[in-house]
């Protein structure tokens, strides 16, 4: 968001400047004036000295002794304290040039996150509206000290490229609030999962746009946003206020790799609540192995289980045919299990390429 029709002057001056004229026109001293308006001298003349602001209750002093309207000497000092809340912030920008240059601003652009331009001042102004943060700071506290304790935040600070992931989690939730969501209800959840592993197991062209309805049927946001340079962002699930977030980069761009994701971060939902951030490959501070090997655990039951794998190493060679028949046996996609063949370093990468199907969702 830009804001225009801003009328910025170069300087504006402190009420000091006319006060200080007035009283000299009036031959009036600076004590007389004081006792005139029935204020402290040393009141007056920290305004004078533009050392002090000047309230609501002296404009209507003022007014009676220099017969100038209230109104006149409140716009003024508001006027100058918008200029002087200006130059701060002009200042802050310059300090966050440094902090600008962490992001990839280039891929943030060519994603329409931010408006593309070059010049240095523009990004850290637009970054900074991106992340709706008043200075860098503000940034440091929201995403690597987390002052603001809610579940939509957790610290980076232990994290490689924060900058880069900050910018895929904010993006995240700007897509969120495009959203309305109804009430999130587990069971229903729940009830959609077998729905769900079939779109995984005959892969329609418009599975993604039908997992994203099912997901929202049960007050679940599920959202693809394009990762980042040199971020192995996989996927992440989080609350914003009541309502979980699935946020997936379709990192791999195969179908394995996808669901496999998405019923991880489904299984954090489920069994860890509002309290548990997840971040798929990424090591940060609060990230809890325990849960993570649960979401794990979680995942693998739903697209070809532990039984199901130690069923198939029975047979002492392996054939195309083998997979495709075992997939239909535990319904299942035989990518789950070429993907999980090839995971547990049983078969090289090479092995089963046919079976993968391509995930670009870089069109929604």
């Amino acid at each position: 968001m830009t804001l225009t029709n801003q009328y910025s002057p170069d300087i504006v001056f402190h009420p000091a400047t006319t006060l200080n004229e007035k009283l000299k026109e009036m031959g009036m001293s600076r004590k007389e004036f004081a006792l005139r308006t029935g204020k402290p001298e040393k009141t007056i003349i920290a305004v004078l000295k533009e050392e002090s602001s000047l309230t609501p209750e002296m404009a209507i002093l003022f007014e009676t002794v220099t017969q100038i309207p209230a109104q006149f000497w409140i716009n003024k000092q508001a006027r100058y304290n918008e200029y002087i809340a200006r130059k701060k912030h002009e200042e802050a920008i310059t300090q966050a040039s440094e902090w600008a240059k962490q992001f990839p601003y280039a891929e943030m652009a060519k994603h329409k996150w931010v408006i593309s331009t070059r010049n240095a001042k523009e990004k850290t102004i637009n970054l900074l509206n991106y992340f709706g943060v008043a200075s860098h700071s503000a940034w440091e506290k929201l995403y690597i000290e987390t002052r603001l304790k809610v579940a939509a935040y957790t610290s980076l600070k232990q994290s490689h490229q924060p900058h880069a992931i900050s910018a895929w989690l904010r993006q995240g939730e700007l897509q969120a609030k495009q959203t309305d969501a109804p009430v999130f209800d587990v069971k229903k959840l729940k009830s959609n999962i077998p729905a769900m592993r079939q779109l995984m197991v005959e892969q329609p062209v418009d599975f993604f746009k039908q997992l994203q309805i099912f997901c929202l049927n049960a007050g679940v946001i599920l959202l693809f946003t394009p990762k980042l340079p040199k971020v192995p962002l996989s996927g992440s699930t989080r609350w914003l206020n009541n309502t979980p977030l699935i946020q997936l980069t379709a990192r791999y761009k195969k179908n394995d790799n996808f669901w496999f994701t998405f019923f991880h971060e489904l299984g954090h939902i489920i069994l860890h609540g509002k309290k548990y951030i997840s971040l798929e490959n990424i090591d940060f501070a609060a990230a809890d192995p325990e849960k993570e090997e649960e979401a794990h655990q979680f995942a693998v039951a739903l697209t070809f289980t532990n039984e199901q794998e130690k069923e198939l190493l029975e047979n002492k060679t392996i054939t195309e045919q083998d997979i495709i028949n075992y997939a239909k046996k535990f319904n299942t996609h035989p990518a789950m299990i070429i993907g999980r063949l090839q995971h547990d370093e049983l078969i090289p990468y090479s092995v089963g390429r046919q079976f993968m199907e391509s995930i670009d969702l870089s069109s929604l």
